[in-house]
């Protein structure tokens, strides 16, 4: 009998091994099996092989597109809450410029009232209160709420009282001597002491004292 004729061109077997149970990528015995397809173009990339993600296997270092994801552990991101900045330190009080400032009120509300007493030849309790708020209102304002110079403030207070008096009888000497005005207060000027002695009674006294109250008043108002 004839063999059977081969047919031309019959197809090899892949990978040179016979079909194993109908697995044509079954290998030889004793040879690793070939992987089969797993349908994932890139599952058996050589490491560092592109992998379509451009950002899959960045050195350190490399933009990720986020600002923040290079940042250590506990280091917060620009933003992300907390204080920006440190709060300013509270100014200290000056004390030194709170008690010129007290001193400086002291003169200049003096005097002005003074010229309101010797104007109408008499004494306004509201206006010694005035001048005691003033100058402890300014000199707490620019020295703060301390203790020194509230004391200093209520002390010039007194002072400034005692001055517009003085002021007010210099004004009122001059009227009826028919002298100038800084004459009585340069040349005679013991002679306007000597009047106020005279002429102090309970409300001059309370006037003063309105002055220092006053004072400390103001100066709480400030602070």
């Amino acid at each position: 009998m004839s063999q059977p004729v081969q047919p031309p061109n019959q197809p090899q077997q892949p990978f040179g091994g016979q079909p194993v149970d109908g697995n044509p990528y079954a290998g030889q015995p004793g040879q690793p099996a070939p992987a089969a397809p797993t349908g994932n173009p890139y599952g058996q990339q050589a490491p560092g092989a592109p992998t379509g993600n451009p950002y899959g296997q960045q050195a350190p270092g490399a933009p990720t597109g986020n600002p923040f994801a290079g940042q250590q552990p506990g280091q917060s991101a620009p933003f992300a809450g907390g204080a920006p900045f440190a709060p300013a330190p509270p100014a200290r009080d000056n004390i030194l410029l709170g008690v010129l400032v007290a001193l400086g009120a002291a003169v200049v509300a003096g005097i002005l009232y003074g010229v309101i007493a010797g104007s109408i030849e008499r004494e306004v309790g509201y206006a010694a209160v005035g001048v005691g708020f003033l100058v402890g209102f300014a000199s707490s304002k620019i020295g703060g709420s301390n203790p020194a110079v509230i004391g200093a403030a209520a002390v010039f207070s007194i002072g400034a009282v005692y001055l517009g008096q003085l002021v007010g009888i210099s004004m009122v000497l001059s009227d009826l001597a028919q002298i100038p005005f800084s004459e009585v207060i340069g040349d005679h000027f013991g002679t306007v002491t000597e009047a106020w002695s005279q002429e102090a009674d309970f409300m001059t006294y309370l006037f003063l004292a309105l002055g220092a109250i006053a004072a400390v008043g103001g100066a709480k108002k400030a602070g």
